[in-house]
Formats: C-alpha cells, structure tokens, sequence
C-alpha cells in the first residue's frame, strides 16, 4: 500500500488506499473498502468516485439490479477494471525461452515457448526474444502501450540495476544479453531477475514456503542455483550472485554444480557399466538417450538398483543442502524445476545425509509443487506486484492530471 500512496501523493492518499484494497479484492461496496482502508465514508466515496471517473474503477450494477439485494437502499458496487493493461512474464533460460501474458487478474492470455541455440550470437538471442515479444502481444490482442510491468528471469546472477556480470566464457553475458535495456520501452516497469531468486519468490507466495521466513529454493534440474530467504528477505549481493552454486565445485561428495538430472544419469551410467546390475534390474534395459525421470519412476516402483542410484543422488543432494545449512541456516529447503516431480526416492536418502553432516538443526527437505513453470510463475507475480505498486499508481496520476488539465 506505501507504494500506491507514494506515488499518488500524499495528498491522494485515499486514492492509493482504496486503489490498493481495490486490487486484491474483485467486487466491492464503499462500505467494504471505508472499513479496510480505514477512511471516513465520505472521503471513501469521494476516491471511489474520482477513481470511476477516470476509468481506473468501473461502476457495475447495484446489489438490487444484480438480484442480490432485495431491502433498503441497494449498495452501490464497483470493481478494479481488468482491462487497464496487461503484464509480460520471460523465463529466458540457455535453451529455451517462455513468454507470457497475463491480465491484471493473472489470468493468462497467452503462451509462447521456443528453443534458443545456445550457441546464438548475443545479437541473436536478442532478436529471437523480440520477435517472441512481438508474435505474443499479436496472438494475445494486447496492444504494446497496455504493457503495464515485464519481468525477465534468467539463468544468470542480476545486478540491482539489471545487468549480470561477466563470465569467464561469456555464458552470463548470453543469457542477459542485456535484457534490461532492449526492454526498456516496452512497459513502465521493467526488471530482470536471476532465475532461482525468481523461484524463490514464487515459493514464498505460492508454494511450500508460504508463511516461512528462512528458505532455501534451490533450482535443481541442469545446474544448482538457490534463491535464498533470510529472515524474510530474499538475499541478493553486490553482483545479484548470491545464488551462483559454484562454490559446489570445491564441495568433495558434490564436485560440480550439476543439477539432479545429470547426476542422476551419471551414477545410472556408472551401476549401468560396473557388471553389478542384477540380472531382472530394469534399470538395465532402459534404452540409449534415457533420462532422469526414467531412472527416478523405476526407483519409485521399487527397482532395487534404480534405488540404489537414488540413494547415491540422495547423499549428493543432503551434502548440498548441508553446506547451504551452514551458511544460511535455513528452515526449509525446496527442490524445484522439472526434476521435482519425480524426486520423492531421492529425499529420504538427502534427509539422511544431511542429517550426518550439519550441526545446525537440518533443514525440512522438500519437493516444490509448482513444476517446470515455477521460474515463469515467479515472474508473473513480480510483474503483477510491479504493476499493482507502480505502474498503476502511475496510470491514476496521469489520469488525474489529463483531468485536472481539461
């Protein structure tokens, strides 16, 4: 709410309250919003009233009209107009790039996904999301001025000013290829955002850390990346790397900061060519170009060696999660991206190790619901939030002001 009413002015203050609870609620009377935003009933009509007329509340038919209402004086109803704009969600990553619209409700418009070359020039990449950009806004209808707030997540450390830093072999350089000025005029807000700080966000307002105030979101499917929460604050740096896992490199029992796919796959390859695989061992017979998640199902159905390649993930996995314990004591730590859906045999064995290894108390070890998506989630509600608390304050001033100056 400080937002909206920052940039209304304090003189307006009634305004940003009443456009604030407006947001959140769907439909509602003067009297709901008098109550929440603590105004006098006449001061609350009057911002309801200056709201209408400059479009950004839309009166709809009172309780009577609308059959709901049948004694005394019919309330009057209103509700925030949906149609003032709409937000972009990217979730930029090495090979692939997602894009979403959706409307100032969430609901989404429109959903283009497309696989990058990770080999494409920066020049290149950046043509390719540009022309995503523009093929959504057409397939969706929505027109480039209705852009209220963008948000771009990427596999890469963000500055606050949205830039990453460089990289030895350029990898950072090419996955924010400078994201935050080829997208500055397409909407009144525009951030760029590390991925795995993205989920992070998406966790605590969506997901399994809901009401916790020190998480650990860790992006586990290629490559390790933690979106981490302290004390209620998502953790960010001088150079946005606080959660670049290369530290893991040096970590003996976890070597490298490969994700749970490709480990999975190693030590699969690894049971799979030491002529210890038992003779029924259906691990044995999955076929060349297998993945994870294979390994993953038939240790969920019991296979005694796909469990045995779960066990050794497992132990990788808690000593991770043992030295993010250490440095960040966290209460909870949630295995997100794809690979969660099938981590379940994975996770005792972690618990376990990391269990061994930490003098703190361990962290709960848990499975994000929030799937593949979970990285285009967190840049929805970013975008959403940036929309609610600046972009749409900032629509009702000039509308003001245009009313002001007639």
């Amino acid at each position: 709410m400080a937002g909206i009413t920052a940039d209304l002015g304090t003189g307006r203050a009634s305004l940003g309250h009443v456009l604030d609870f407006a947001w959140a609620q769907g439909v509602f009377t003067a009297s709901d919003a008098m109550s929440a935003a603590s105004l006098t009933r006449s001061t609350t009509i009057d911002a309801i009233d200056t709201l209408v007329e400059v479009e950004v509340l839309r009166e709809l038919p009172n309780a009577r009209d609308a059959g709901e209402y049948r004694a005394g004086r019919p309330a009057r109803r209103f509700e925030l107009r949906r149609d003032l704009g709409a937000i972009v969600a990217l979730d930029a990553g090495d090979t692939h790039l997602t894009v979403a619209l959706t409307d100032l409700a969430g609901t989404e418009l429109v959903r283009r996904r497309t696989t990058l070359d990770p080999a494409h020039s920066v020049g290149a990449r950046r043509a390719a999301i540009l022309t995503e950009l523009d093929a959504a806004l057409a397939e969706s209808g929505v027109a480039h001025h209705a852009v209220l707030a963008l948000c771009a997540g990427v596999a890469a450390p963000v500055a606050r000013n949205g830039y990453s830093p460089p990289h030895p072999e350029g990898f950072w350089e090419r996955t924010n290829p400078g994201l935050v000025d080829l997208l500055a005029g397409w909407a009144p807000v525009v951030e760029v955002k590390n991925d795995a700080q993205l989920a992070a966000a998406a966790e605590g307002m969506l997901g399994a850390a809901i009401g916790c105030r020190d998480y650990i979101a860790l992006l586990a499917g290629e490559r390790l990346g933690a979106g981490a929460v302290v004390d209620g604050h998502l953790l960010h740096g001088a150079h946005g790397g606080v959660g670049e896992m290369f530290v893991f490199d040096s970590v003996r029992g976890v070597d490298s900061v490969f994700g749970l796919g490709p480990v999975t796959v190693s030590e699969a390859e690894k049971l799979r060519t030491s002529g210890e695989l038992s003779q029924a061992s259906a691990l044995k017979r999955l076929p060349a170009g297998y993945e994870a998640r294979d390994v993953l199902a038939l240790a969920s159905d019991g296979d005694a060696d796909a469990m045995r390649v779960a066990d050794a993930v497992g132990r990788r996995l808690g000593r991770a999660v043992a030295v993010l314990g250490n440095m960040f004591d966290p209460a909870r730590v949630i295995i997100c991206g794809a690979i969660a859906e099938g981590i379940d045999p994975v996770l005792e064995s972690a618990r376990r190790a990391a269990r061994r290894i930490l003098h703190l108390p361990a962290p709960e070890i848990v499975r994000s619901e929030l799937g593949a998506d979970i990285v285009l989630i967190g840049a929805i509600s970013t975008a959403l939030h940036s929309a609610r608390t600046v972009a749409l304050p900032r629509l009702a001033e000039e509308r003001l002001r245009e009313r002001a100056g007639r």
